[in-house]
């Protein structure tokens, strides 16, 4: 028991659970950016697969790293371009579209990856971002560690917040994007067009999730392999509603079940007698408590998996 409250206290422990939270957040803040439009993104899983790959394969191909992330946003934008063409102006159903995009770009990486590269007993690797050692600020006691001694993707996330959650909340064009979701007669009412905005943020939002899976293969790891977003898509569909579709609450989502994960990876090692299954489990189990607890409260945008068509009230 007291094990397990030292760990708790431990550097290492906090530092694991930005890294963890880091693809989550990317994917969380660009499912609500899709969101907020009026757009449900399901394809959140396969595109974070697509984004892993091609990311780690440009790179492996000779690009540099901050390149990978670039190709990998803009894969993720290209997918994310079909599903807003499937649903916006065509109007077809969100869940279906959205399903079938994560079928078609996760399989559609494994075979590109299967193609370009020869894959022998091990898999191909690459040189991956290294934590960044900031001078004075990494050798501060407990938070140099944990806050200023990760890799560089980490701050492009949590810079990421701040941007959307200033945009969304204090510029016209975030008005905008929230009316759409809202009312997007509204919106063209006042002479734009809320079918454009729709695909913006889906492409923009597709983007953030690439690189939520492109931070798996150039970061965390240094390779690619199919099954490696392991359902973290899904985690950040549901950290939106957690969130209230709110950027700041996504963040503290992304937290909380990247504590809950990194936790229980060092519970197995100090806790004997308990089938490691349940501490497996134990993250998405209280995550879904969690979300029970606060879906209740949570204000869906009215508009969400509503076609417009303009003219039409």
């Amino acid at each position: 028991m007291i094990e397990s409250l030292d760990l708790l206290f431990s550097a290492s422990l906090w530092a694991a659970v930005l890294r963890i939270a880091t693809p989550l957040i990317f994917g969380v803040l660009g499912a609500l950016l899709c969101e907020r439009a009026g757009v449900l993104n399901l394809g959140i899983e396969g595109i974070m697969t697509m984004g892993a790959m091609i990311g780690w394969l440009s790179v492996f191909l000779g690009a540099d790293l901050w390149t990978g992330l670039l190709v990998a946003a803009a894969a993720g934008a290209l997918i994310g371009l079909l599903h807003a063409l499937l649903t916006v102006p065509l109007g077809l159903s969100q869940h279906v579209s959205g399903l079938g995009i994560t079928l078609f770009a996760a399989a559609l990486a494994y075979y590109l990856y299967r193609l370009i590269v020869t894959v022998g007993e091990s898999p191909p690797t690459i040189e991956p971002f290294r934590p960044l050692d900031i001078p004075i600020l990494s050798d501060v006691p407990f938070l140099g560690p944990v806050l200023f001694a990760q890799t560089a993707p980490t701050y492009l996330a949590l810079i990421s917040v701040a941007i959307i959650a200033y945009v969304l909340a204090r510029t016209p064009l975030g008005l905008a994007i929230r009316m759409t979701g809202e009312n997007p007669h509204t919106v063209e009412s006042q002479g734009l067009d809320p079918t454009l905005i729709r695909i913006g943020c889906v492409m923009a939002g597709s983007a953030l999730m690439a690189l939520g899976g492109a931070f798996l293969t150039t970061a965390a790891f240094n390779s690619f392999f199919p099954e490696m977003v392991q359902g973290r898509g899904w985690i950040c569909i549901a950290l939106v509603v957690f969130s209230s579709w709110r950027p700041g609450k996504a963040l503290l989502g992304a937290l909380l079940f990247a504590f809950l994960d990194a936790y229980q990876l060092r519970l197995q090692a100090v806790v004997e007698g308990v089938p490691y299954q349940l501490f497996l489990m134990a993250p998405y189990l209280l995550s879904i408590v969690a979300l029970i607890l606060v879906a209740r409260r949570a204000r869906v945008p009215e508009a969400l998996m509503t076609p417009y068509r303009r003219g039409e009230r």
